[in-house]
């Protein structure tokens, strides 16, 4: 019998970690769930057995090292393995630089830069003892990539995860484990929507920037994962994929 795959999702209680872990139950996964409260991810995991997967739920806290490793031991406990492990869980600030505080910097990278690099280490620890071939995906930025106002702390960080991709996927190739990123433009998630709808020139102003003239969908983003998790993408490892619309071509 073939060994079912399995995949973990961080920050899969709203937006694209949930589209993400949904789509990865349809492509035939089971799938653990994190958020910093589990009682936020009763939606998706509802989503996830309608698509047919066993779904766990993991309280996880990226500031936190103990927190990490009681998830990755968690989600280990109820599936016997893992092969995929897609940092999805992030904050954002829209900040100018010259008013950024150290609290808000601190915030920032301790979820989106430090904690995804231990969250990495323990999926990549697990692998190697294991003797397992398996893959991380993280989400980036084109804010990592290009410069924009108001997003420097935000933009660091993910360029941050995109240098992060590379070491990694140095270190563990002779492991057989790949390591890829995804940098995807503005995406039409419901937050992003709650935020245009108070700001309607914003979005006028972003679009027109976007050759494709339009938003990112959130199953886009989410069907690339997939694709990076399959065995389709063997021989893809260290590489930072950009869906953006053609936004960073100029």
């Amino acid at each position: 019998m073939t060994e079912k795959r399995t995949a973990f999702v961080t920050g899969a209680s709203q937006g694209l970690g949930a589209e993400i872990a949904v789509a990865l139950a349809r492509d035939g996964c089971d799938v653990a769930v994190s958020s910093r409260r589990v009682e936020k991810l009763a939606g998706t995991l509802e989503r996830i057995a309608a698509a047919g997967a066993r779904a766990v739920p993991v309280e996880l806290d990226l500031r936190s090292q103990p927190s990490i490793e009681r998830a990755m031991a968690q989600a280990l406990s109820a599936f016997g393995h893992v092969d995929a492990l897609v940092n999805n869980a992030a904050v954002t600030l829209r900040r100018p630089a010259l008013e950024v505080t150290p609290q808000e910097w601190d915030e920032v990278m301790a979820v989106n830069l430090t904690g995804t690099f231990f969250m990495s280490q323990q999926m990549g620890r697990y692998l190697i003892a294991a003797g397992r071939a398996g893959c991380l995906i993280s989400l980036a930025s084109t804010h990592g990539m290009v410069g924009y106002p108001q997003r420097s702390t935000y933009g660091i960080s993910k360029a941050g995860i995109i240098q992060m991709t590379r070491m990694l996927a140095i270190e563990w190739a002779q492991h057989g484990i790949r390591v890829n990123a995804i940098a995807p433009g503005t995406v039409d998630t419901p937050s992003r929507a709650e935020y245009f709808s108070s700001h309607p020139d914003a979005r006028k102003a972003m679009i027109e920037r976007i050759p494709f003239r339009r938003f990112g969908k959130p199953g886009e983003v989410a069907g690339m994962v997939c694709y990076l998790a399959s065995p389709q993408a063997a021989y893809i490892t260290g590489q930072t994929l950009v869906l953006d619309g053609g936004l960073t071509s100029y």
